[in-house]
């Protein structure tokens, strides 16, 4: 009996898996509030939902972690696997697989000089990338007439920044870029500020000449802004060349390494783009006292040169006789030349219508023909004498084939045996018994029969 109601009991009271593990999660949640954790990042995973995912550990235990994206986006430096953290956690459980869990809503590195360290880091990986290099650098100008100022309106590093230009060059025309320059969100608004300031310079809206960008002194903390990622890029990207002047001389940032040049202090920034006005009236009256010794040199060198040049002028009159014999002497040698040049053309005229008449069509036309009678009559010549030559090697010729033909062979007592294709036969044995064959005689044919052939 007691064992059936113990059982009906439990049955009573079974809580579900999910309800167990909610109740799991209720209390340990209320049970603790914000706790602090150091330990060691092991099996970090970065979701493609932003999310970070890692456990802590020490050399006993671990636990699981989780940070979402709203939380690790204000991280400097991402961790990696085997950094040493200290986090800022609520405690919870993953109620889908019962997993104790810390949701994690803020981490640094873990120990002395934290901040330290992801200074290092940042800065070893930026120069790797080149943002630091000496060829990256821009010229900075150290007599701006348009400066853009990136700090916070409130600050002492503006009032510094303008006190000295209004002391050193009262003409600059300063631009300022209001941005908070630490806490959350200070880096952005640094970053954005200086790539308005291009934008701005680029469209001729604000024709900068450079850029001073930084605040005032303070801790590691509170310089920061300085530190990120995002304000050195925005630096090196600048074309506006840039003068970063974080905190005080012993102050040193990331910003210093990105920018085309450094100040140690904002009041040494706006004096290194400025001239001092008192060295520029210093300058003014060597200039002046200079000018004005040249000039007298000058006047002096001219006075000097117009009292010699009295001593030399003689009477116009003398000078109007040499200049009227000159013009004498000029004008007959014009004479002569004049008339040589006119004897000259008459005679180049005369041989140019001399070999002009010679070339008229008339007696060109005259001389042709005369050649040609002449070449005609040649030409019948030698058709004459070719003929004659032609006429007596012909009867020459005519007289030898007669000699040599036929018709006197037959003369003198010869037949030509023809076969009956009519072929003259040479050769006895090329006629058969029984064949008829012709024989042409000096008068008359024969008509004969081969009955025998004999030899010679």
């Amino acid at each position: 009996m007691p064992n059936h109601v113990q059982s009906e009991t439990y049955q009573q009271t079974a809580l579900s898996v999910s309800e167990l593990n909610r109740e799991a999660k209720y209390l340990l949640e209320g049970h603790f509030d914000w706790v602090t954790v150091e330990g060691e990042i092991g099996n970090f995973t970065a979701a493609s939902s932003g999310h970070w995912y890692f456990s802590l550990k020490d050399a006993d235990a671990q636990v699981r972690c989780a940070m979402f994206r709203r939380a690790n986006g204000s991280v400097k430096v991402r961790p990696q696997q085997g950094d040493s953290v200290r986090i800022r956690a609520k405690v919870s459980l993953y109620e889908g697989r019962g997993e104790f869990q810390l949701i994690c809503e803020h981490l640094e590195p873990a120990g002395a000089g934290a901040l330290q360290v992801a200074f290092e880091k940042l800065k070893r990986r930026l120069s790797e990338e080149g943002l630091f290099t000496a060829d990256s650098k821009q010229a900075v100008p150290h007599d701006a007439s348009h400066v853009g100022v990136v700090t916070s309106a409130t600050g002492a590093a503006l009032q510094d920044i303008l006190t000295v230009l209004e002391r050193r060059s009262p003409h600059i025309k300063v631009y300022v870029f209001p941005v908070a320059v630490q806490g959350d969100g200070a880096a952005e608004q640094i970053a954005s500020a200086i790539a308005q300031a291009n934008q701005l310079t680029k469209t001729s809206v604000m024709p900068l000449d450079v850029l001073i960008v930084g605040r005032g002194g303070g801790s590691l903390e509170d310089l920061w802004a300085f530190n990120e990622e995002v304000v050195a890029r925005a630096l090196f990207a600048s074309e506006v060349p840039t003068v970063s002047a974080v905190g005080h001389e012993v102050d040193f940032s990331i910003a210093d390494l990105a920018a085309d040049a450094r100040a140690a202090t904002p009041s040494a920034a706006a004096e290194f783009v400025s001239t001092d006005q008192n060295e520029r009236f210093q300058q003014l009256d060597m200039l002046t006292t200079g000018m004005t010794r040249s000039i007298t040199r000058q006047l002096t060198a001219v006075s000097q040169q117009l009292a010699s040049l009295n001593r030399r002028i003689r009477h116009p009159g003398h000078a109007l006789g040499q200049q009227r014999q000159s013009l004498k002497r000029l004008a007959g040698a014009l004479h002569r030349e004049m008339t040589r040049h006119i004897a000259s053309q008459r005679s180049q005229r005369a041989q140019l219508a001399s070999r002009l008449g010679a070339q008229h069509p008339r007696r060109q036309l005259l001389r042709g023909k005369q050649q040609r009678q002449q070449l005609h009559h040649q030409l019948n010549q030698q058709i004459n004498q070719k003929l004659q030559t032609a006429r007596a090697e012909l009867a020459y010729k005519t007289k030898l084939l007669a000699s040599l033909g036929p018709e006197q062979t037959l003369e003198r007592g010869y037949a030509i045996v023809t076969d009956p294709q009519g072929k003259v036969l040479k050769d006895a044995l090329k006629a058969s018994k029984g064949d008829a064959l012709n024989v042409r005689l000096r008068s008359g044919r024969l008509t004969a029969e081969v009955t025998d052939h004999l030899e010679d």
